[in-house]
C-alpha cells in the first residue's frame, strides 16, 4: 500500500461493513481515521480489527445531534478533517401498511439525517483543509429495489439529491461530494436482511447465494471492494468526480429482470 493519505484525517461513520472495511484501508495508506459506532460489541471487534493502526473508535449516537457535533468537533479540532464517509445504516422492512410511523421515522433519521449532521458539523473542518471529500454510502435500491423496503429505498434515493445539491454548494470551495451505490455486500446488515427474508426454518447462506445468483457477476461484493472505490475517490486520482452516484453493484442494474 502506499501512502497517498499521509497527513490526512478521516471521519467514518459505522464501525462494522463498509464503513470499518474503509477505516481500515485508508489508515493502511497513512490516513488518522476517527470512525464511530453506536454498538459497542461491534465497536470493540473494529477496535480488535484495527490493531496498532491509526485508528479511534469512540461510540456515537447518529440521531443525537449532541453526540455528532461532540465527535466531530474533538476529531476536528485535534487533527482537523480531510474526509468524511457516511457509512452507517440500518434496515427496515414493510410496506405502506406496515411501515409504521415509529419505523420511518427511525430509518430517516439514521440513513439520512445523520448524513446531513455528520457532514453540516465536519463542514467548516472540510472547508478549511478544502481538497477533500465526502462520500455517502446509499445503494442501488436508491434506483430500483426489492418489495416491501419502502422506509428503506426512500432514503437511499434521497441521498442521490443530497449528494448532488452538496456536490454545487462545497465545489467551490474544493470539497467533492460523491455517493456509491452498492449492490448485495456481505455485511452483518446484509446477513440480518438475509436472515429476515429466510426466517427461522430457512438457512440465510442460501439467501446470501440467491443474492450472489442475481449479479451478473456472479456472486455478493464484499467490504472491502466497497473501502477500494471509497480511497481512489478520496485520492487525488478521483478529484474530477463530483456529485454524481458510481455503482458498485456487480452488473445488477444493468440487467433487465425478466
Amino acid at each position: 500500500m502506499t501512502g497517498r493519505f499521509e497527513g490526512q484525517t478521516a471521519l467514518i461513520t459505522g464501525s462494522s461493513g463498509m464503513g470499518l472495511a474503509s477505516a481500515l484501508r485508508l489508515a493502511r495508506e497513512g490516513a488518522r481515521v476517527h470512525l464511530c459506532g453506536i454498538d459497542e460489541a461491534l465497536n470493540e471487534a473494529a477496535r480488535e480489527a484495527v490493531g496498532d493502526l491509526p485508528v479511534t473508535v469512540t461510540r456515537v449516537d447518529l440521531t443525537r445531534d449532541d453526540d455528532v457535533d461532540a465527535w466531530v468537533r474533538a476529531a476536528g479540532d485535534a487533527d482537523g478533517i480531510n474526509h468524511l464517509v457516511n457509512a452507517a445504516g440500518i434496515q427496515t422492512y414493510g410496506d405502506l401498511d406496515t411501515t409504521t410511523i415509529a419505523d420511518w421515522d427511525r430509518v430517516m433519521s439514521v440513513n439520512l439525517r445523520a448524513f446531513f449532521t455528520a457532514s453540516h458539523f465536519a463542514w467548516p473542518y472540510l472547508k478549511a483543509r478544502g481538497n477533500g471529500a465526502i462520500i455517502h454510502i446509499s445503494s442501488v435500491q436508491g434506483f430500483a429495489n426489492q418489495k416491501n423496503v419502502l422506509g428503506y429505498a426512500t432514503t437511499k434515493g434521497a441521498v442521490h439529491a443530497m449528494t448532488r445539491a452538496m456536490a454545487v454548494d462545497c465545489a467551490r470551495h474544493g470539497v467533492r461530494v460523491v455517493s456509491i451505490s452498492p449492490g448485495s455486500v456481505r455485511t452483518p446488515l446484509l446477513e440480518y436482511g438475509a436472515a429476515q427474508i429466510a426466517g427461522p426454518d430457512g438457512d440465510p447462506e442460501d439467501v446470501i447465494a440467491m443474492f450472489g445468483r442475481g449479479h451478473p457477476i456472479g456472486r455478493i461484493g464484499t467490504a472491502e471492494e466497497v473501502a477500494g472505490l471509497v480511497a481512489w475517490l478520496c485520492s487525488s486520482e478521483g478529484a474530477f468526480v463530483t456529485g454524481t452516484d458510481v455503482r458498485i453493484d456487480g452488473g445488477l442494474t444493468a440487467q433487465l429482470g425478466v
